[in-house]
């Protein structure tokens, strides 16, 4: 791994307006109402490297993956890929990149189109973005099969003729097709069986090393992140609290967030320690509370905490927005 970045993200946001309709607005004087779903993150993904972001449902995970690739606009704020800006980008720049960043979706059933067989599915991105002719499109179908593990004889067959598994090594293959070097991936193994989850991720570090990927890995799943990420960013209600290398956060982690949500992690080696549940709920993020949002479930909260948002600052390698870090306060 190189630690020149490939992904650069500076303070983007991204609100949404959830406000009633206009004329109902008018009429009975109601405000415009903005759902911040991602506001201030930043990080930069080094090439070859799998940066995961975690947090709980609604943390704003997936809103930043969709921005990665486009399909949500920026509010404010900057993405580059390879020293590129996004949101500057041409016409045919943008056609460029769309080759080199792909994204591999939560639900391998939703995600592909049932009515298309395996074939054309897979060599769907060869027709649009390339002139290959349809035996170059064959024989790359074919190729992407054998890649993910798959038989070349499975492009006749339609999606619902595959487990779980086997459809997300078809999505795979699909965001493969046409090479890219930065995938984008949302909990992609969140729907299968718990088996079928390592073979899939093995796939996909073998992948990996193997053609010089870099990873955007978004789970709720932190032993699935201990075992794919290299580095991992702590989300919550669309800010990033902390950001570490992998061994670091979880045997040193800094945050009282990602201490909580470490400490949920059932015990599986005999070790007798208890699990302790996550505390409190997450706030309305209509509504979010003052200050560090994260306060009103902290048991290191205190007045400033209630009525100022810390500014992220560097710990060794980590950073990590938290008054009491910053003020030495201990769990």
């Amino acid at each position: 791994m190189t630690t020149q970045s490939l992904v650069s993200v500076h303070d983007a946001a991204r609100w949404f307006d959830v406000s009633s309709p206009w004329l109902d607005r008018v009429i009975n004087r109601k405000p415009r109402v903005m759902l911040r779903a991602v506001d201030g993150v930043s990080f930069d993904i080094a090439k070859g490297e799998t940066l995961a972001l975690v947090g709980e449902s609604g943390c704003g995970k997936s809103t930043v993956a969709r921005l990665l690739v486009g399909l949500y606009g920026l509010t404010r704020g900057a993405i580059h890929f390879d020293g590129q800006s996004l949101a500057d980008a041409s016409g045919p720049q943008r056609q460029a990149m769309r080759k080199r960043i792909q994204m591999i979706f939560q639900d391998p059933y939703a995600s592909l189109n049932p009515r298309w067989r395996v074939g054309r599915i897979i060599a769907e991105p060869l027709l649009t973005h390339t002139q290959l002719t349809l035996d170059e499109q064959r024989a790359k179908v074919e190729q992407l099969l054998r890649q993910v593990g798959l038989d070349p004889s499975d492009q006749n067959r339609y999606p619902h003729q595959f487990s779980g598994g086997q459809r997300q090594r078809i999505s795979i293959a699909r965001a493969l097709a046409l090479g890219p070097e930065f995938l984008v991936c949302d909990e992609p193994t969140s729907a299968l069986d718990v088996s079928v989850q390592a073979q899939v991720l093995n796939l996909m570090k073998d992948l990996q090393r193997d053609l010089g990927l870099t990873y955007l890995f978004i789970s709720h799943n932190l032993a699935v992140v201990h075992h794919v990420a290299d580095r991992v960013g702590v989300m919550y209600l669309g800010r990033i609290v902390e950001i570490a290398e992998r061994d670091d956060l979880f045997n040193r982690p800094l945050h009282p967030y990602t201490r909580m949500l470490l400490g949920a992690i059932p015990d599986l080696t005999g070790s007798g320690k208890a699990r302790t549940p996550v505390g409190g709920e997450v706030p309305n993020p209509l509504n979010p509370p003052s200050g560090c949002t994260f306060h009103p479930r902290c048991p290191l909260a205190n007045d400033r905490c209630r009525s100022e948002a810390p500014a992220t600052m560097a710990v060794g390698t980590a950073r990590v927005a938290c008054h009491a870090v910053q003020e030495g306060r201990s769990v």
